[in-house]
């Protein structure tokens, strides 16, 4: 460039810098995670007003579901309230299997060795019990199981293809184990069980006429 030419441009840039489209600040690159720990610590150190606990609970259980085993979230046998199919339905033990919490029971033949079906509190409450009904008159013989090695995908695909939401859980040895409900699947994967006071589902009015904001 020309002594002129250099002369010039130094006196004309100044006049015409108004003139010029405003420069844009250079974009940062958004940052990517160089691997699974650290995202969850991208996760960890975002603000609650960003991710809140229930947000975090919810991305990590939906992250590890492929590969978190049945084992992990059943109900353990320990904890399981059982009936014999011999069993007297009787005042104590509604009263015992009310309190339990749960709503399904499996029913073991008298040696305690075998599952011979379910009970469910749904079952027991639409019926007139007599004390000397006994728990085998009331069971539902169609029993679902899955294997504590399972993972949660192939949980939810056995919930899907049986349409039934009480599995009884066993090992490779084909012991009892633990059992697994819908309910705990989805509160696994949600870290919490929706709840809602509307109970008119069968009715279409009701649906209609419903305020759901």
């Amino acid at each position: 460039m020309s002594n002129f030419m250099k002369k010039f441009t130094k006196w004309v840039d100044p006049k015409l810098e108004k003139y010029r489209e405003p420069k844009k600040p250079e974009e940062i690159p958004p940052y990517v995670p160089k691997d699974l720990e650290d995202f969850i610590g991208i996760m960890r150190r975002a603000p609650q007003n960003v991710l809140t606990g229930k947000d975090r609970a919810l991305i990590a259980a939906c992250m590890s579901f492929k590969d978190r085993k049945v084992e992990e979230i059943m109900m353990p046998r320990a904890e399981i309230t059982f009936v014999y199919e011999h069993d007297f339905l009787g005042p104590l033990m509604l009263d015992r299997l009310y309190k339990s919490g749960s709503s399904h029971f499996p029913v073991l033949s008298s040696d305690g060795h075998q599952v011979v079906g379910l009970i469910s509190t749904e079952k027991l409450n639409s019926l007139e019990i007599k004390n000397t009904d006994r728990a085998s008159n009331y069971i539902d013989k169609k029993v679902y199981y899955l294997r504590s090695d399972y993972t949660l995908e192939q949980a939810m695909s056995a919930f899907l293809r049986t349409n039934c939401f009480f599995f009884i859980v066993i090992d490779k040895t084909g012991s009892l184990v633990g059992l697994l409900t819908y309910k705990m699947l989805v509160a696994y994967l949600l870290g919490y069980l929706p709840h809602d006071d509307f109970y008119e589902d069968s009715s279409i009015s009701a649906v209609i006429k419903r305020n759901v904001v």
